[in-house]
């Protein structure tokens, strides 16, 4: 099972002091729109997205089909069959995505101390 490109998604209370604060550690923006409170941020591999009022807790994200740079991988598992898979082990799904669709879709779940994990595939 190939999970994708990992981030950690933090609900942030103000985004310019969290920006400030990321690159004081090294990080730099690597995409996202500020005006809309939302950056992704990199640090050599290690990539953490900043939201301001969008989400109550941080989340815990996979992009599958994505490398760390976010450039489309050629052999990735999708989104649809990590969600059968998990659905077969018997993880219940916060959110699901249609497995009947192709393309982009996402699902959540969470893990057993309540981390949000989201399965989020852009292609």
């Amino acid at each position: 099972m190939k999970l994708g490109a990992f981030s950690v998604s933090l609900a942030v209370k103000d985004i310019e002091q969290s920006k400030k604060f990321y690159e004081n550690l090294g990080f730099r923006v690597f995409a996202g729109e500020q005006s809309q409170n939302w950056l992704i941020m990199k640090n050599e591999d290690v990539a953490i997205g900043l939201f301001q009022g969008m989400f109550e807790a941080n989340i815990l994200t996979f992009n599958p089909g994505w490398d760390s740079d976010a450039r489309q991988l050629e052999d990735f598992t999708d989104v649809r069959e990590l969600q059968k898979h998990l659905r077969k082990c018997g993880i219940a799904l916060q959110t699901e995505a249609d497995e009947e669709s192709a393309g982009p879709a996402s699902f959540m779940i969470s893990d057993p101390d309540g981390n949000a994990i989201l399965f989020d595939q852009h292609f």
